[in-house]
């Protein structure tokens, strides 16, 4: 709540409304924000008001468990995927600085996104990104997990990342963040919900196909993205950016406004790890 009241007044349009002699204040969502690094604005909660990750998410599984070997199985199960238009989709998925991110689900939204085209949608995601990702953080220091590439000692569909990655595997931050995305749009777009959900199951499954996450790390992720998204419930000024996203679907819609995207061949891309 403290959140709310705190943007800079000018990004904030203050109704006032008086009731019984008391004033209640409305919150106007900002459009633009100024990044706290490149590519990336503040989210919508404070830190305290994020999920715990250590205390909902079990550790992560034991060696020689069933839970490993089913981790390990679906990594080698995935690497036939390399040579693939799958494997090409997964390396777009990596990216989670803006604009490029707006294309994600805009093939399962059905409509264009962009920061002039639906400030409010992109916002929406801007935000929810930083907050879903920010939940994984606790349980990633606490566990330090490896990551498949790291122990197979195998490629990643984002070569020149390499390097930065470290042992932070479990929960999936770009799971988190692609189920929360998921979510937050079908709430935003009924209609669409279940090519929504779909889109955001292989975000995350990106992550595996990718090699630098497990199966493990992706469904806890999705664990902490659905708690980030519960917690934004109770965010007026999130509620408010929300309404105002499905203003803007519904007028691109009734435009008829469609993806700059080939989406067909998304559409082919995903079918390969089915």
């Amino acid at each position: 709540m403290k959140r709310a009241f705190s943007v800079n007044l000018s990004w904030v349009a203050v109704a006032l409304v008086l009731a019984g002699g008391c004033a209640a204040v409305t919150p106007a969502p900002p459009t633009e924000l100024p990044e706290v690094r490149p590519g990336y604005v503040a989210g919508y909660l404070e830190q305290n008001e994020l999920p715990d990750s250590r205390a909902l998410l079990p550790p992560p599984p034991a060696a020689k468990s069933a839970a490993l070997a089913a981790d390990e199985e679906a990594y080698r199960a995935t690497r036939a995927l390399r040579t693939t238009p799958r494997w090409e989709l997964a390396a777009k998925d990596a990216e989670l600085r803006f604009p490029r991110a707006t294309e994600h689900f805009s093939c399962a939204l059905g409509i264009p996104v962009s920061a002039e085209a639906t400030p409010h949608l992109n916002m929406l995601l801007r935000r929810v990104r930083m907050d879903s990702s920010r939940s994984a953080d606790r349980a990633k220091a606490l566990y330090k997990r490896m990551r498949p590439f790291m122990v197979a000692n195998d490629p990643i569909c984002t070569p020149r990342e390499a390097s930065r990655f470290k042992a932070d595997s479990y929960p999936s931050g770009h799971s988190s963040v692609g189920w929360a995305w998921a979510l937050v749009l079908a709430e935003a777009e009924p209609d669409r919900a279940d090519a929504l959900f779909a889109r955001g199951l292989a975000f995350g499954q990106s992550r595996v196909v990718c090699g630098v996450h497990w199966k493990s790390d992706v469904e806890a992720g999705r664990v902490m993205g659905a708690a980030t998204v519960s917690r934004l419930h109770a965010n007026p000024v999130f509620n408010a950016q929300l309404a105002e996203a499905r203003k803007e679907i519904a007028a691109a819609r009734a435009a008829g406004k469609k993806p700059a995207l080939d989406c067909a061949a998304e559409a082919r891309a995903l079918a390969l790890d089915r």
